[in-house]
């Protein structure tokens, strides 16, 4: 198995499908479209569990490598090659990919086949990211997967969906620019795009300060960090359910893996030098974008406006330079990858019944869906931090590790477990709880087989990391050694 080009193919093979998709035609095909998507979602899947299976754990640097020329004038190359932090995140995509498009089956209607394979080449973009060691290569992906996600929004989304569409895709082509000018700069000074080389330029610390600021206006955005976050709630108010879950699942994710793999190990001393900067914006979106989610009446936007406050616990985790922190994050980034994916589909099933995301609209849901409102309220509490669930892993390893650097930095993460839980209770109390009401909240049915399935299978997945995460912190537990092994290396210079 190990012989084979597992990465190429866990790209490759949901681009394929999806233009496969796209051959089907109009809606006359749309069951043909559906089929050779869930096929095509279930190929991607299947191809990424080796990398799983296969993969050396002791082993901290990069393995699955394939390195083909590409553009030998320019020391361009199709490099690939995954470590312990890739590939958790590259499993979340292409089973991410599988729930999105089960999610679609009966809701989308028109443009069938151009849903899916958005979707399916989405998901093919997505893994190169997360697998690209060639810094051109990887800015090929990283900007391409702007047009599948611009599309869906574009086109599936809600009634301001240009708005949020345009805000989206200027923030994070604006913010990639830099990263380019910073690849170009490197270029220039190794004569190679290739990023393990970065890793051991001798760079002073002005220079470096400069690559790390250039790095974090990418990628601070796409996580998004405060204060260059606000295209995140209109964008996911906006799309559609599957969009929704595919931004909240991994493209947020795609930001902090960044971090990890470019502007920490590349300007290790501007990154020790910044850490109170980052660790600040990291609180701020920790604490205040938690009180913002207090006061919102659409459920969509309450759920982004969390999922910014838990992203700034991954932030946070990865400045705190020590193993409990780092761990934590990535953790953290796995299980939010579940947890959010699950709440958006909770608020998609409701909304395909209601046409309404506002809370005003619900009550005493339970009443009439209790399957799916225990469902539910378990997705709800974890995202809380409710012990037991994934939820609960990554927040309590960075509140650990936020403890053996400052108390303070500790103190004012945890009152994310305080704000979370009040605008979980809050939501949850006016949505599924109390008498019926209203006549559309009393003509509601239950959720049938193929929503059961998709809420079953991501319940599993979050129980099952919150009672055993070992999965997770096995593969990373070497890369991370290594990684910070890397940084403590660095003797901190003056500016």
């Amino acid at each position: 198995m190990t012989d084979l080009p597992i990465l190429s193919l866990s790209i490759w093979v949901p681009i394929v499908a999806g233009f496969l998709v796209l051959c089907t035609g109009g809606d006359r095909n749309a069951p043909l479209a559906r089929w050779l998507a869930l096929a095509g979602s279930i190929a991607g899947f299947a191809v990424t569990v080796p990398l799983y299976l296969d993969f050396d754990i002791a082993n901290g640097g990069f393995q699955f490598q394939e390195h083909l020329q590409w553009v030998p004038a320019f020391n361009i190359n199709y490099h690939l090659g995954v470590d312990g932090i890739a590939v958790p995140l590259i499993l979340l995509t292409s089973f991410t990919t599988f729930i999105v498009v089960l999610a679609g089956w009966e809701v989308i209607q028109k443009r069938v086949a151009q849903y899916m394979a958005s979707f399916l080449i989405m998901s093919g973009i997505m893994i190169g990211v997360f697998s690209a060691l060639d810094a051109i290569l990887y800015y090929i992906f990283w900007e391409a997967m702007l047009i599948p996600m611009f599309l869906v929004i574009g086109i599936w989304g809600g009634p301001n969906r240009v708005y949020a569409t345009i805000k989206f895709f200027l923030y994070t082509l604006l913010g990639s620019l830099l990263m380019l000018v910073a690849f170009i700069y490197l270029y220039h000074q190794s004569n190679s795009f290739e990023i393990s080389e970065y890793y051991s330029m001798p760079l002073d610390l002005h220079v470096q300060v400069l690559i790390f600021i250039a790095f974090f206006m990418a990628f601070a955005v796409k996580i998004p960090m405060w204060p260059v976050h606000t295209w995140l709630p209109d964008a996911h108010v906006e799309a559609p359910t599957g969009g929704s879950v595919v931004l909240a699942a991994i493209a947020l994710k795609l930001g902090g893996y960044s971090f990890l793999r470019f502007a920490m190990p590349i300007a290790p001393d501007a990154s020790h030098y910044l850490s109170g900067f980052m660790i600040t914006l990291s609180l701020i979106a920790v604490v205040y974008i938690a009180l913002v989610a207090l006061v919102q009446k659409d459920m969509k936007k309450l759920i982004a406006y969390s999922s910014i406050s838990h992203m700034g616990f991954v932030t946070l985790g990865f400045f705190l330079f020590n193993p409990l922190g780092l761990e934590g994050a990535i953790v953290q980034m796995v299980s939010h990858g579940f947890i959010s994916s699950a709440m958006f589909l909770s608020v998609g099933v409701l909304y395909d019944r209601m046409h309404s995301r506002q809370i005003a609209d619900y009550g005493g849901v339970v009443n009439t869906m209790p399957t799916f409102t225990a469902f539910a309220v378990l997705f709800a509490m974890a995202n809380a931090g409710l012990p037991g669930t994934s939820g609960f892993v990554g927040e309590f390893l960075v509140i650990l590790g936020s403890v053996q650097v400052n108390f303070w930095y500790a103190f004012l993460a945890s009152t994310t477990l305080i704000f979370g839980a009040a605008y979980t209770l809050w939501m949850i109390k006016r949505v599924y709880y109390g008498p019926v009401a209203n006549a559309h909240v009393a003509a509601l049915t239950d959720i049938n087989r193929r929503e059961f399935l998709i809420l079953g299978l991501l319940a599993i997945l979050v129980l099952g990391f919150g009672i055993y995460p070992h999965p997770i912190t096995e593969m990373t537990h070497a890369t991370v050694s290594q990684l910070l092994e890397h940084m403590a290396l660095s003797k901190l210079p003056t500016l």
